[in-house]
């Protein structure tokens, strides 16, 4: 498939700021299932920008805007073009999944986060979604997390915890992808946060040209059959099934941390900012 996205983000304070420094990642990522043409990013006010590839391996790019000013707008646009990941085989076992190897792959995507409940709230999960194999524990997540929480915009805010998906209910990408972290990392198998983009229009007809917010989804270790190598596999628990040709990735780190489209700081007397973020996805062929 292949898309032209338009990422804007503006933000408005009610007073004068300065000073400004940002990250920002929204660029996909070049991987050998997507091809990146002619990203182009403009900032206003005017600032110059570097761009770096972070630990993770993800484009970021920095820039600064010293003078005073009241308004800050990012619009990116790019083409990217997208195929289909191969499907996954039963892969390889549980001991397999315990082999040096596979831990040297999986480095620190084992790892334990500090969010993790405690006093045993997550213990009917985590038997829910052990399955036979670490492929089947993956699939298995996609389908317990959405039968147990309800997908609802304005449930959590970017700050949430897992325990506030818990207590509540509901809760949005985010928080889905968080909780699948710790529920795989818990079966020992390998899982990194991946944030990127889905074109989701109306199966009925469809549209070519949809507003979509930015989207997250994991991607899990699993080990090859017979001693194979291992491969990372993307699975999407707010829509029960893995990612394919319609997610288009940014990047992936150990949590929203890592990749968050833009994070910064600015000095000045603001009492609050008030921002809007829209992306335009257009589907070319």
């Amino acid at each position: 498939m292949r898309f032209a996205l338009r990422y804007h983000a503006e933000y408005r304070y009610d007073g004068t700021v300065y000073d400004q420094h940002n990250v920002l990642r929204v660029k996909p990522a070049a991987t050998p299932a997507q091809r990146v043409r002619n990203f182009r990013l403009a900032v206003e006010p005017t600032a110059r920008t570097r761009t770096y590839v972070d630990y993770f391996g993800t484009e970021a790019t920095e820039f600064n805007v010293p003078g005073e000013h009241e308004r800050l707008a990012i619009t990116a646009e790019v083409e990217v073009t997208t195929q289909a990941p191969p499907e996954p085989s039963s892969a390889g076992s549980w001991d397999a999944a315990r082999g040096r190897a596979y831990t040297d792959t999986g480095g620190e995507f084992l790892l334990h986060t500090d969010d993790e409940p405690g006093n045993g709230a997550l213990d009917e999960l985590r038997a829910a979604v052990r399955s036979d194999s670490p492929d089947a524990t993956v699939r298995q997540v996609c389908q317990v997390i959405p039968d147990r929480f309800e997908y609802r915009p304005g449930a959590t805010f970017v700050g949430s915890t897992v325990d506030d998906l818990l207590e509540g209910g509901a809760g949005v990408c985010q928080d889905f992808v968080h909780l699948a972290l710790i529920l795989l990392r818990d079966q020992g198998i390998a899982a990194r946060y991946v944030s990127g983009y889905l074109f989701a229009a109306p199966e009925d007809g469809g549209q070519d040209s949809v507003e979509v917010d930015t989207h997250a989804w994991v991607e899990a270790l699993l080990p090859g059959q017979d001693g194979g190598e291992a491969g990372w596999v993307g699975a999407d628990p707010t829509n029960r099934k893995l990612a394919g040709e319609e997610h288009v990735k940014i990047g992936h780190g150990r949590f929203y941390g890592d990749v968050a489209p833009i994070r910064g700081v600015y000095k000045g007397s603001v009492g609050s900012a008030h921002h809007e973020v829209s992306v335009q996805m257009k589907r070319l062929g």
